[in-house]
């Protein structure tokens, strides 16, 4: 348990405390290490990790694993769940690793004395091996890992607000190139009069006869934005 305590050291060196989440994302990491026979924590971008959580657990694994999102080897799902499915990009064998069911009492049971549940947690689940700990599932993905890679140096500019799109991710509706947003995948709605919502692009291309060629432009690429606005 050399590497669980040397990734422990990096874990309290980032956070201001360890918890059993963090723990729990060491050993997931560390596991799928195992299975497909590769060192870490990576010092390239072979592994590549869709955590389906954020926060703590996520800190786990990245450090174990040396995926992260910033390196484009790890995106974070929103699912809720302390799991992960690694890929090896070059065999393409997938793995999906999350906790047991009963590691919670498992570790409470192998460590009864400790103040609290949280502490007997943190403590069992650096000793209990991983068959009780963890569970593990060879899965194929539904989607193309070389899609979400892309190629470096890939660049477009939407043709609706003119952003600037990385990575192959602009999405093309009857020859034109559009972002997500504009396309009607959008997390977020402009505020009238704050700065940046009545930014006009000269470049615009018009569609159709109106003064704003940016909504008219939206509105011909997307019916679902006329439900937005």
């Amino acid at each position: 348990m050399e590497d669980l305590a040397k990734f422990l050291q990096l874990c309290a060196a980032r956070y201001p405390h360890l918890c059993p989440r963090q723990v729990l994302g060491i050993r997931i990491a560390m596991l799928a290490g195992k299975i497909l026979n590769l060192d870490l924590p990576q010092t390239g971008k072979r592994l590549f990790a869709f955590m389906e959580c954020d926060g703590c657990g996520m800190g786990g694994v990245a450090v174990a694993s040396g995926c992260a999102v910033e390196h484009r080897t790890m995106r974070v799902l929103d699912y809720g769940k302390l799991a992960a499915t690694f890929v090896d990009t070059q065999t393409g064998q997938c793995v999906r690793i999350r906790p047991h069911p009963g590691c919670r009492q498992a570790a409470e049971e192998l460590f009864p004395a400790e103040p609290s549940r949280w502490h007997s947690q943190l403590r069992g689940y650096q000793a209990l091996p991983d068959e009780t700990l963890l569970i593990v599932q060879p899965v194929a993905l539904n989607i193309s890992i070389k899609k979400i890679i892309s190629q470096p140096g890939l660049r477009a500019l939407c043709e609706c607000c003119g952003e600037e799109i990385s990575n192959q991710r602009e999405i093309t509706w009857n020859g034109h190139t559009l972002c997500r947003s504009c396309a009607g995948d959008k997390y977020y709605c402009p505020i009238a009069g704050e700065a940046g919502s009545n930014i006009k692009n000269t470049r615009l291309p018009v569609v159709g006869r109106t003064s704003n060629s940016a909504v008219n432009l939206r509105r011909r690429f997307s019916p679902r934005m006329l439900q937005r606005e």
